[in-house]
């Protein structure tokens, strides 16, 4: 029998998914080998794994539906592998995630090839959902999005082995208008402490060196269970591992950035001098009607005392362009906000409307060219601004992680630790050196592209 997991989305879905298999391997269909193999299929248990949809018995999809364009590949996911379960080959077909909490009703009654659905809370019970469809029985599962699943199982990390997303928290109490997450994760759930750090030991135990932390939002871990933001706490015991070597913090809400977390970037030489902090926009007028609790003047402020406390940090945002009741001036001051902040790293998205949630019923939407040539305006703008950053990375001296060989060439493509994996650059090193993936070595900056740089291995 073999199994395909298709993860769908973002880095907290696919650490959804990595508990899954681990708890698919704790009931004996999967063992606890680790990866894929090259040829896609690792032999495990009583299942093997597969990548490939033609040769799969049983099929789960982790879905996402944060923006349509995530909906409709999920849609087309399901729809896809559905025409596969009409083949006496597909024995089961599980829908988990985000658009299974979503649209439970519709994809029980439209796609009834579907032998299982699972909420995003009610992922712990997956073993219970192979077995009942390979049983040919119907089954789901929606737990109340409460608490969090009670996940005591090794993950089976599926990154590569060097680096590792630990999710520190689920769901999100900001009610943004445009966001539809607390609407299908509820609301923002701390995972305690001690769960953390046992997590990170055992991910460091089997081999990872980077630490990715994840949330919704990260910057106000622990305020449920703790009665504060505590954040810096955790990076301080993150920071004692031993065999860890980066630490790094992705969702960063600006307005919650607070004193004692800088504090302990500067003082946990673990931690990576880089924060994601996601400000959609600049403009007054469309922050408020977004939801967002920061002005222009707050993040202005922000970023200034964040480059002023650590120099050396890179900073990365996202922007939305389009949002309704965008005019042609916010616009301009949103690509004068670009000039003047020079974000080290920032993608740029056009306004998604999300049915259900507030910013999809408002009447002045914005006509789907005009978001499009808005956000190419912000993006050719960046480019130039990170050009010109790079330029001024000739010189220096940096760790760095490799990911891999180029094909046919004497050189090797890594990360600095002023990129995150599969959203920032990269830095190709020329070397006759034999190097493996997770390697980490000091690389000097000879020459830069667009959005990645180039080095030369120290001697």
């Amino acid at each position: 029998m073999k199994l395909l997991f298709i993860s769908l989305g973002c880095d907290k879905n696919l650490v959804d998914t990595e508990f899954m298999l681990g708890l698919l391997q704790d009931d004996g269909l999967l063992q606890d080998d680790g990866l894929l193999q090259d040829d896609g299929i690792l032999q495990n248990g009583n299942v093997e794994m597969t990548d490939d949809e033609y040769e799969a018995d049983v099929i789960i999809i982790n879905t996402c539906c944060f923006i349509n364009d995530a909906k409709e590949e999920s849609i087309n996911t399901i729809l896809e592998m559905a025409e596969h379960k009409k083949d006496a080959k597909v024995k089961a077909l599980i829908v988990t995630g985000c658009l299974a909490q979503r649209y439970q009703e519709e994809i029980r009654e439209e796609i009834p090839e579907v032998d299982a659905i699972l909420g995003t809370n009610s992922y712990e019970d997956i073993v219970n959902a192979v077995h009942n469809a390979l049983e040919g029985k119907y089954y789901e599962n929606f737990k109340t999005l409460e608490g969090l699943p009670d996940i005591h199982t090794k993950r089976s990390v599926t990154t590569g082995g060097h680096f590792a997303h630990l999710k520190i928290a689920e769901g999100c109490n900001k009610r943004c208008t445009y966001c539809i997450i607390p609407y299908i994760r509820g609301n923002y759930r701390s995972v305690p402490m001690e769960d953390l750090i046992e997590q990170a030991k055992e991910l460091v135990a089997g081999g990872v060196k980077e630490l990715i932390l994840v949330a919704q939002e990260t910057t106000l871990y622990g305020v449920d269970l703790y009665g504060e933001k505590s954040l810096h706490r955790l990076l301080d015991e993150l920071n004692k591992i031993n065999g860890l070597f980066w630490i790094r913090i992705m969702y960063c809400y600006p307005e919650e950035i607070y004193e004692e977390l800088i504090d302990s970037m500067l003082r946990n030489e673990k931690v990576c001098h880089y924060l994601d902090i996601p400000i959609q926009h600049s403009n007054d007028t469309i922050l408020k009607r977004m939801g967002r609790r920061t002005s222009h003047e707050d993040l202005v402020r922000i970023i200034t005392h964040l480059r002023e406390r650590i120099p050396d940090i890179t900073l990365r945002t996202t922007l939305i362009c389009g949002f309704p009741g965008e005019t042609e001036k916010m616009h301009e001051e949103l690509m004068q906000f670009v000039n003047d902040m020079e974000f080290d790293r920032l993608g740029a998205f056009t306004y998604s409307p999300e049915e259900g949630t507030p910013a999809a019923e408002f009447s002045d939407q914005v006509e789907e060219e005009q978001k499009a040539e808005w956000q190419a305006d912000v993006m050719e703008l960046q480019e130039e601004i990170i050009f010109d950053k790079n330029e001024t990375m000739k010189g220096r001296e940096l760790f760095v992680f490799i990911e891999g060989k180029v094909s046919d060439e004497n050189a090797y493509v890594g990360r600095t630790y002023r990129d995150a994996p599969d959203v920032d650059g990269y830095i190709f090193i020329n070397t006759e050196e034999e190097l493996m993936t997770g390697d980490i070595v000091k690389v000097r900056v000879t020459g830069a592209y667009e959005y990645d740089l180039i080095g030369e291995i120290e001697q």
